[in-house]
């Protein structure tokens, strides 16, 4: 009996060094993984989100950029952290709604094995060539690459990502013979495509924005539903001529499973205070970013929606990492 006391006294302990921790939060610096490398959209909007809450929290907010693995391996790293709000990850579509269909063994769940904070900010992808490819239009590619099966390379940001994917989704729809090549980010996939090493890339819209005003790439169309105001000249996909065709990109915040209450409540308020953030509306406006507002269970429900209509994609496209 009185080992049980002693076991309940340690267990009442336990529970109440946590309710100070989390009323104390946050007291020391935090983590936030990026699950690719620097230079990418992930990447941008990561260094964003660390200023704006080391502002909001009164700490260091660090950026770890963990890549490799289309985000699994930063994903991997969080998912196995404390859930004391000191590791969270930007993560999106692909990290969340994507790898449970493509990968066949993770080391984790993608929605059971995180606690989701709250969405970021959404961006289309684009449909980018590098100029020396023979093209003006998406009809144009389709024709161009089917001529000559395996001359024409995309690159993307890695397998399970919505670069590869998006391009995927191009693939089944038109049937034209490209051929990916994964890259670990999009920033040495962007490299390669600007030195033509490979033709085309479904970049982020902010990824690619400034090669194409500079002339360095030629935007052929966005993945959006309607045209992006900075490139009102780019038409849709539909509009060029593969309807039906439509990929927005997400990305916000997670933590590990079993994040406190208090920390999440608090976390989810200064994140939903970057979206409403005017200067930062501006900034991501300049991007071709649109702010995301969502509760936690919002958000829950947009990672479970979307991993439903992504592994129809996936399963359709016979796209599939072992």
């Amino acid at each position: 009996m009185k080992r049980l006391r002693n076991l309940f006294a340690m267990i009442l302990l336990a529970l109440a060094a946590t309710v100070v921790c989390a009323q104390d939060y946050p007291s020391k610096p935090i983590r936030l993984i990026v699950p690719f490398p620097p230079g990418g959209t992930t990447d941008l909007l990561g260094r964003m989100l660390a200023a704006h809450l080391s502002e909001a929290l009164g700490q260091r907010v660090i950026v770890d950029n963990r890549a490799g693995a289309g985000g699994t391996i930063g994903s991997d790293i969080v998912a196995k952290s404390a859930a004391d709000g000191y590791t969270l990850m930007l993560a999106g579509i692909s990290t969340q709604s994507i790898n449970g269909a493509l990968y066949k063994h993770l080391p984790y769940d993608p929605e059971k094995d995180f606690t989701p904070i709250g969405l970021l900010a959404s961006v289309p992808n684009i449909l980018v060539v590098n100029p020396q490819v023979p093209v003006r239009s998406v009809s144009e590619l389709i024709a161009y690459a089917g001529r000559d099966p395996g001359r024409v390379n995309m690159g993307s940001a890695g397998n399970g990502t919505t670069n590869h994917l998006s391009g995927e989704l191009f693939k089944a729809m038109t049937h034209a013979p490209i051929v990916h090549i994964p890259y670990k980010g999009s920033g040495p996939a962007m490299a390669d495509l600007l030195a033509n090493q490979v033709q085309l890339m479904f970049d982020n819209l902010p990824g690619s924005l400034p090669h194409v005003k500079a002339g360095k790439l030629r935007a052929l169309a966005v993945t959006s539903a309607a045209r992006s105001p900075l490139l009102p000249e780019v038409p849709t996909m539909a509009e060029a001529g593969v309807r039906g065709y439509v990929v927005d990109v997400w990305f916000g915040v997670v933590a590990p499973k079993g994040l406190p209450g208090n920390v999440l409540t608090r976390l989810s308020g200064e994140i939903a205070g970057f979206a409403r953030n005017k200067e930062i509306q501006r900034k991501l406006a300049e991007q071709g970013a649109t702010p995301l507002l969502s509760t936690p269970t919002e958000f829950a429900d947009r990672i479970r929606s979307d991993a439903e209509k992504w592994a129809k994609i996936v399963r359709d496209a016979g796209a599939r990492v072992d």
